[in-house]
């Protein structure tokens, strides 16, 4: 039986699945002969196709950024920004939102099989960029008659992506949203990257990337990469204020089992991650987050990378997001006012850390609002 659903919500959204014949060359000198691509939209097109917006996903998301899938209690992703009357605004603008090649959820990935050998790829799927990601979103706007987007929208390695639209084909996106990202990793951030993929490989059940083939899932590397990373989603107020030294039983159990509330938390987090996410796939995402610098082309200069076109941009940064910080994000705004760029940058005040750009703060929410109905505005949606 369906539930109510709430009144701004896109309601029951079935995932649409396009397969591609043509190959895909890619940065890492490999090519994929064929590939499908998961997607999910939101709203109508219009006539002439200029109110469609691209949402690109993070690390661990998905094409399933909005309302509801049959039986589940709980929304996309980004529920909180898509749909009737919401930033993303579905009575206006036609909302799509695809899953990234070498995800596990859809598209072509280390869970697909290979043409050339009948079994999935496993650890031989070829090595993915974000720009890999933006010729094959490209591919699908394509195919839905999409010529230019009103705007390219994401958040983290969302926001990457965004970005490098922007770059390699301007003249396809009016506008483009850059949330909670920066222009690249910093030296830290792949240090927190390589910390996670080396607990996955140094898991005994990994096998190569070859677990698959045995059988098995390299489960208590997987969770414990989610485990990291979901320390650095959250601030140290946001962990303060919803765990603060809590005992999970009231009392100290001397022992290495659970004692506090977030070692409760966490462990819970790895663990249900772990069912509905892909060993191989983690691996993959994050060397794309690593490998993402579009300056390096450039002698290393971001005001050369975005030479080219007329985009216009948002940029937001969180207060207490020190994983990507206010500071890089100002780094990219600073490169696109050298080029006289139209650029609107807010550092929004929020205690949440990282995860911040997933939730409606009201703040957040009003900016973001009011800048996508300016662009409907502009593009006629």
């Amino acid at each position: 039986m369906s539930m109510e659903l709430p009144a701004d919500s896109v309601g029951y959204v079935t995932p649409k699945s396009l397969h591609f014949d043509q190959p895909l060359s890619l940065d890492c000198g490999r090519s994929l002969p064929s590939f499908d691509l998961t997607y999910e939209t939101y709203g109508e097109l219009n006539a002439d196709a200029s109110n469609a917006v691209l949402v690109m996903h993070a690390l661990s998301g998905n094409h399933h950024a909005a309302g509801y899938h049959e039986g589940a209690r709980k929304p996309g992703w980004w529920d909180a920004c898509i749909g009737p009357g919401k930033p993303i605004d579905t009575n206006r603008f036609f909302v799509v939102c695809s899953n990234n090649l070498g995800g596990c959820h859809g598209s072509t990935g280390p869970l697909s099989t290979n043409p050339e050998t009948g079994r999935p790829y496993g650890a031989d799927f070829p090595m993915v960029t974000v720009g890999d990601w933006v010729r094959s979103q490209a591919r699908l706007a394509d195919r839905l008659g999409i010529r230019r987007w009103a705007a390219v929208v994401g958040g983290s390695l969302g926001g990457m992506q965004a970005l490098q639209w922007s770059i390699d084909y301007p003249e396809r996106c009016h506008a483009a949203v850059i949330i909670a990202a920066a222009p690249s990793l910093s030296a830290q951030n792949i240090g927190f990257n390589e910390v996670a993929r080396q607990a996955i490989m140094g898991d005994p059940d990994f096998h190569g990337g070859r677990y698959a083939e045995h059988g098995v899932l390299p489960a208590r590397g997987l969770a414990l990469a989610r485990m990291l990373g979901h320390i650095t989603y959250l601030s140290d107020d946001a962990m303060g204020a919803k765990f603060g030294r809590g005992l999970r039983n009231g009392k100290l159990g001397f022992a290495f089992d659970v004692d506090f509330e977030v070692e409760s938390y966490l462990r819970y987090q790895g663990k249900s991650f772990v069912g509905g996410f892909d060993a191989n796939t983690y691996l993959l995402m994050t060397k794309a987050l690593d490998y993402f610098d579009p300056a390096a082309a450039h002698g290393d200069d971001l005001a050369a990378a975005l030479a080219r076109g007329r985009t216009r941009y948002l940029v937001v940064s969180f207060t207490s997001d020190w994983r990507f910080s206010p500071a890089r994000s100002r780094e990219l705004v600073r490169a696109l006012l050298d080029r006289d760029r139209d650029v609107v940058y807010s550092e929004i005040e929020a205690h949440q850390g990282h995860d911040a750009f997933l939730m409606p703060l009201p703040d957040y929410a009003s900016l973001f609002s009011a800048y996508m109905q300016g662009v409907a505005r502009e593009v006629g949606a």
